[in-house]
């Protein structure tokens, strides 16, 4: 069987991910594709458990490397359980977040070592990597407005204030330089649809689709 795409949706707070996917995994399923959509930290029952530890509680709860650590455990029961058997048996899998935002968050945010980052990334994904990743690109302060007005309870990156973001910003912006084939920035600023046809004309041009998918 054919293996499926993988394609991981990035960016800081505020940036509209999760909708996007939505949006995406809607259109890619009215097409008749088989479609995972599925976040990080998370995406598995062991991954959840490990992301309320993550999520949750003050901004210094954990250091940087125990964060790095804790996302890396988290994700190989998510590659385990989830995505390396979807993109196996030929679906498209769709993820909120994924090994760039440990590079960025926890080390261009955070300071952990990017040589460790480095590390856990070639025991632990094991190959499986993005075909595709869109960074939704937006100021910080604005992304961190945005996301102020959400209810809810999973706020501690949040907290982090916004030089932290600022640099994260740049971890993903640097990020995206570095690896052009994989990555697409989309302009998270712009109205909801705008950012969407942006989304999908991404993904009809880097892998192939056609109008309807």
């Amino acid at each position: 069987m054919k293996r499926g795409r993988f394609i991981t949706f990035e960016g800081g707070e505020g940036g509209g991910k999760s909708t996007q996917l939505r949006r995406l995994a809607e259109r890619l399923g009215d097409a008749g594709h088989d479609v995972i959509a599925t976040r990080e930290p998370g995406g598995s029952p062991g991954a959840e458990a490990i992301r309320a530890l993550l999520v949750q509680g003050e901004a210094d709860r954990w250091s940087p490397v125990t964060e790095t650590l804790l996302m890396y455990a988290a994700r190989r029961d998510h590659i385990e359980r989830v995505i390396a058997p979807g993109l196996a048996r030929g679906a498209w899998v769709l993820c909120d977040r994924y090994a760039d935002s440990t590079r960025a968050y926890q080390g261009a945010g955070g300071g952990t070592d990017p040589a460790l980052i480095a590390a856990l990334e070639a025991h632990v994904l094991a190959g499986v990597t993005p075909d595709l990743t869109l960074i939704l690109d937006l100021p910080p302060e604005v992304g961190l407005a945005r996301a102020a007005a959400r209810a809810g309870a999973e706020t501690r990156f949040e907290s982090k204030g916004l030089a932290f973001h600022t640099k994260l910003r740049e971890g993903f912006l640097g990020i995206a330089a570095a690896e052009p084939n994989r990555c697409e920035i989309i302009d998270a600023t712009a109205p909801l649809e705008a950012v969407e046809a942006a989304v999908w004309a991404a993904a009809r041009r880097r892998l192939g689709l056609s109008d309807h998918g």
